[in-house]
């Protein structure tokens, strides 16, 4: 016990100096202003809004964007087959203000997921010399465009994405959507994300991306990722795998999003995407939850049973002490930063639960028949034909 509580030990350190220095290198889009040449001329900026069933958030949303200081801006939004009233909202909204255009989305084609379908009819719709995407779930503080273009022109960049400050509100959500920060700080070197050639070290967040037009075109937009439900990180991938310059920035002062309301929204939504984080390789996500149950779980049961049943010697326990306070440390930081409830992180152990059996669930999900079910959609893993997705299709939209 003791060589493996140092090795434990000396990994979590590592974490936690990455941890450290990710968290000078992850800057906040508030830090830049726009240079003089884009203040003069202000070039168009194209923000492209998919939405599917957004009656609750399309108007927010679409208005947080018409009260941006940067003028030069068309907001673009696709209804993507609602069933609700988008469509009507977006209309509405349009008679007041020219630059909202509504668009109505084409029937989803077959090797196509729906957000990149919507996105990609949005870039054939888009007049402006960048393009954000962004979700409607998402609300904007009034210099977003500009903070964001000047994140990217100040840096010389090609595309970036911003990271915003994620509502949790109820206990589900308070122990799950916060993993998105902390993986992020604490496992990518964000120094290779922006330095290193190749495709390897990418991340990025779909609920704003900023790409200049020709960036965007040159690694073939949406199409180039149309079947991935992770197609942020794909769109990471790309951009770099092209030689494109590329960054991830904070942009927890300027939007906000909260991405689920309940429970069910929780397990459904990472449902969705942790097994595609793996490349849908189930090997490789079983190691990667075995790990992250040895560095981020395990030390806060371990601590007790040492202390109370085996009786471990003081130098164990002090590792494992050190374990636990490092990764408590981090949460801290996290909770301060983005302000989250700050005495959640001392349950760390609950909240690592509840990934690990959401990690699980989404394993067996995009296996089985029926496949992963999202915004009245059906999506599969599994190598089936399209009869038998129609019958995946069929099931659901008769439950």
């Amino acid at each position: 016990m003791l060589i493996y509580n140092y090795i434990i030990a000396v990994i979590v350190a590592f974490i936690f100096i990455n941890f450290l220095i990710n968290n000078f290198i992850f800057r906040n889009i508030k830090n830049y202003s726009l240079p003089d040449n884009i203040i003069n001329n202000t070039p168009m900026v194209s923000v492209l809004i998919p939405a599917r069933n957004e009656e609750k958030n399309i108007r927010r949303c679409v208005n947080s964007l018409r009260k941006q200081d940067y003028k030069n801006i068309e907001i673009l939004v696709l209804d993507d087959n609602s069933t609700d009233a988008t469509s009507l909202i977006v209309e509405d909204i349009s008679q007041k203000d020219p630059r909202v255009k509504l668009f109505k989305g084409a029937p989803l084609k077959k090797g196509w997921l729906g957000k990149c379908w919507a996105c990609f009819q949005l870039s054939k719709y888009a007049n402006g010399s960048y393009y954000v995407f962004t979700d409607a779930d998402t609300l904007h503080y009034k210099d977003t465009i500009s903070k964001a273009l000047a994140s990217l022109t100040r840096n010389k960049l090609d595309a970036i994405s911003v990271y915003p400050k994620q509502i949790t509100v109820t206990f589900h959500e308070r122990m799950t959507v916060p993993f998105i920060n902390f993986a992020i700080l604490s496992f990518m070197p964000l120094i290779f994300v922006k330095y290193l050639k190749g495709s390897f070290f990418s991340t990025g967040i779909g609920q704003f991306f900023m790409f200049k037009k020709e960036a965007y075109f040159k690694i073939g937009g949406h199409q180039s990722v149309k079947s991935e439900i992770l197609e942020d990180i794909h769109l990471s991938k790309k951009i770099k795998g092209a030689g494109l310059k590329y960054m991830v920035f904070d942009g927890s002062k300027n939007i906000y999003c909260r991405m689920y309301n309940n429970f069910g929204e929780v397990v459904n939504g990472f449902t969705k995407f942790i097994y595609a984080a793996f490349n849908y390789n189930g090997f490789m996500e079983f190691i990667a939850m075995t790990a992250f149950s040895i560095f981020f779980l395990f030390p806060f049961i371990l601590l007790p049973l040492g202390y109370l049943i085996f009786e471990w010697s003081g130098l164990i326990l002090l590792l494992n002490i050190i374990q636990v306070l490092l990764i408590i440390f981090i949460k801290i930081v996290l909770s301060f930063r983005f302000k989250n409830r700050v005495l959640d992180s001392l349950l760390m152990p609950v909240s690592s639960i509840y990934m690990l059996l959401i990690a699980i669930n989404s394993y067996f999900k995009a296996k089985s028949r029926k496949g992963l079910y999202w915004k009245g959609r059906a999506y599969s893993v599994r190598n089936i034909n399209d009869d038998e997705l129609d019958l995946v299709k069929d099931f659901y939209n008769n439950t």
